[in-house]
């Protein structure tokens, strides 16, 4: 091809036996070589804990004062400092969310002195330079137009999801947990087991979104029946009132304002339908700021037949004077 001055074998070969150009080379490799160790060395070998006065949270910073990662105390949720990436869904809301939070679930819940365990120390070094997708990059595999993923098994594990199948009344049903959208049984640590709908599958309501982000593809410990308080149960105003997780925005039964102790990966729950009472009948998970300024979340919802961060049968926002927004009512972090 005319321009193409790829070097074949036989001039490497000539190349190689030059030695002006060996000693180059080498003068090159060991210019690059000291760079990285530089870069790596300058970028918090020995992170520095530090406890926010007046909160539950503590600040992991390198050797330069920057954040790498925020913990809060008896939650799991550890929300690092990545690189910019934007979240959109342009079928249902011409708001992006750019974030640079990558959210991560620690092995056990963060407390001060896990600082010097060998458990948080080994977790806390592989999940700085991981690459795997972090909370807000699953929830996202969910929502209209997302890639179909499958495992070794053939299971499709992520892709498009839909809220449920239409029932008599002309609504999607509700009741779509991980088991349905993935086509499998599952047996809880209590030994009760559950098996797929086939008129189901692929479908998750909000609960069970909630349930398949943080529980099937993170890992979170999930139950079926009471709630222990030790793992996610299976409805959204179980998991508001009795289960795991650290209060950031406690419940008062009126539209919650106080939005500064969000993160991303919180999970925010709404009273979405009032006149059938106080109960919390909705949960999501708070994603950030959008492009607009106002406080985005992705949820599952009948309206928008599935996971959405979209704008199709009320913002999905926090703040302001929307359906949601008017029914945000508590927040936790796992």
């Amino acid at each position: 091809m005319t321009g193409d001055r790829r070097t074949t074998p036989a001039t490497a070969q000539t190349l190689w036996c030059r030695p002006e150009l060996l000693v180059g080379i080498l003068v090159l490799a060991l210019v690059t070589l000291a760079s990285v160790v530089f870069v790596v060395g300058s970028g918090g070998d020995t992170p520095r804990f530090e406890r926010l006065a007046g909160t539950l949270r503590s600040v992991v910073r390198d050797d330069r004062g920057r954040t790498l990662a925020v913990l809060t105390e008896g939650a799991r949720t550890v929300v690092f400092t990545g690189p910019q990436r934007t979240f959109a869904e342009p079928d249902t809301t011409a708001a992006t969310v750019t974030t640079s939070a990558v959210v991560r679930l620690a092995p056990q819940p963060w407390h001060w002195d896990a600082r010097h365990e060998e458990w948080f120390q080994s977790w806390l070094a592989t999940a700085l330079t991981t690459r795997e997708p972090d909370v807000l990059d699953i929830a996202t595999q969910y929502v209209r137009g997302a890639a179909d993923q499958r495992d070794g098994k053939g299971i499709r594990f992520a892709g498009q999801a839909a809220y449920g199948p239409m029932g008599d009344d002309d609504e999607r049903q509700a009741t779509a947990d991980f088991t349905d959208y993935l086509g499998i049984g599952w047996t809880y640590a209590n030994g009760r087991h559950r098996e797929p709908r086939s008129d189901f599958y692929g479908s998750l309501d909000c609960s069970g979104f909630v349930r398949t982000v943080y529980g099937y593809r993170s890992g979170y410990p999930l139950e079926f029946g009471r709630p222990t308080g030790r793992a996610l149960p299976r409805r959204a105003v179980m998991m508001a009132e009795d289960g795991p997780g650290v209060t950031v925005v406690p419940n008062t039964h009126r539209q919650a304002t106080d939005l500064a102790r969000l993160q991303s990966g919180d999970l925010a729950f709404f009273n979405a339908s009032p006149e059938a009472g106080r109960q919390v009948d909705h949960v999501g998970i708070y994603l950030g700021l959008d492009s607009t300024g106002h406080h985005r979340f992705i949820s599952s919802r009948k309206t928008a037949n599935g996971p959405t961060m979209g704008d199709k049968g009320g913002a999905s926002l926090l703040d302001g004077a929307g359906l949601y927004a008017r029914a945000f009512r508590s927040a936790k972090r796992l």
